[in-house]
């Protein structure tokens, strides 16, 4: 007698890729942004329909995006670059200083300086954690005082006016596109590039190895160090283009310029799906993320929250990220020890 055995229907692509999207985290958290929209709008329709509120949902997070993303490619690798907000604002400064000082100059070489900076800092900050091995969280909390200390000291009490500098590179700041802001698009290209990398290329895939566990990464041959320093180089390079884009976006920098969006971008990434344990995560969960943080700080005013509570909820959704990504950890901790009995 023989026996036969009837093959598990296949699923068509489709059905499959969709199936893949409604379980993905990023989903939740983008219908959690919709919720928080149409709350706020149901509340006060002015909040997306009037002239500027479209415009301002889409513009307002999108230099947060841009750091988030940077984050989140560092904390991939199981560290954190708590001195992301230092390197806006001093790069933010360095722009406007440029184009006091250098009258003339082409926005492009401004941008490369700003990015240039960016990345310089950055190398800082992946160098002491890559060979000196000493814990990020230490020697970021030590740069972001650094760096702001030098912010203060050069720019002191002075300010960077928008009539410092020039028409055409403030038009970053207010053009659009088919009414889309163009700093929107450019975030958005940031981002797509990003994942690009993360997903399709060998070294971007290597980040999740090396922060699921850096000691079996080292163990396999994986040029963990080089591939951490480049980590922390592509999130300074990433938060000195945001801190240029910062001078287009508002005209005015001061000393203070990113003060606190260490911890926003960290935010975002984490409420994004991002596990502050590394090896898990993805920047398109980091970009919902700070466009939900920061559309939340926008929509709770509107429905009638007290201040207290719009802190709360902030620091209820990181918290709730973290315990969540716990969960889903032990979850799946619980399968593998579960497959392996079945195999034995």
């Amino acid at each position: 007698m023989t026996l036969t055995t009837e093959a598990a229907p296949k699923q068509h692509p489709l059905v499959s890729a969709t199936g893949h999207v409604l379980k993905a985290r990023e989903t939740g958290i983008a219908i959690a942004l919709v919720l928080v929209v149409v709350a706020a709008t149901a509340v006060n329709p002015a909040f997306l329909f009037s002239g500027d509120g479209f415009r301002d949902l889409l513009l307002t997070p999108s230099l947060l995006m841009v750091v988030a993303v940077g984050q989140a490619i560092v904390i991939i690798t199981r560290n954190v670059d708590l001195s992301v907000g230092s390197t806006v604002g001093l790069t933010a400064y360095l722009t406007g200083r440029l184009f006091i000082d250098f009258p003339g100059i082409p926005p492009v070489l401004v941008f490369v300086a700003g990015i240039g900076l960016g990345a310089v800092l950055g190398l800082i900050n992946g160098a002491l954690v890559a060979f000196a091995k000493v814990p990020a969280l230490v020697i970021t909390l030590g740069t972001l005082y650094i760096y702001r200390g030098i912010n203060v000291a050069w720019a002191g009490s002075d300010r960077i006016n928008a009539s410092d500098m020039p028409a055409d590179f403030r038009g970053l700041g207010t053009g659009d596109v088919l009414g889309i802001p163009l700093l929107t698009i450019l975030a958005v290209v940031v981002l797509v590039v990003a994942a690009w990398y993360l997903r399709n290329l060998r070294s971007g895939r290597e980040l999740y190895a090396i922060g699921s566990d850096p000691a079996a990464a080292h163990l396999y041959g994986l040029r963990v160090t080089s591939r951490v320093l480049g980590a922390f180089i592509v999130c300074g390079a990433l938060a000195g283009l945001a801190g240029v884009l910062y001078a287009a976006r508002y005209g005015t920098v001061s000393s203070n310029a990113g003060y606190g969006w260490e911890l926003q971008a960290i935010g975002a990434a984490v409420i994004g799906g991002v596990a502050i344990s590394g090896g898990v995560g993805t920047v398109w969960g980091a970009a919902i993320g700070a466009y939900l943080l920061l559309t939340i700080n926008r929509a709770l005013p509107i429905i009638g929250i007290e201040d207290f509570w719009q802190r709360a909820v902030v620091g209820i959704l990181i918290i709730g990220a973290i315990v969540l990504d716990r969960v889903l950890a032990v979850r799946q901790h619980r399968r593998l020890i579960a497959a392996r009995e079945e195999q034995s």
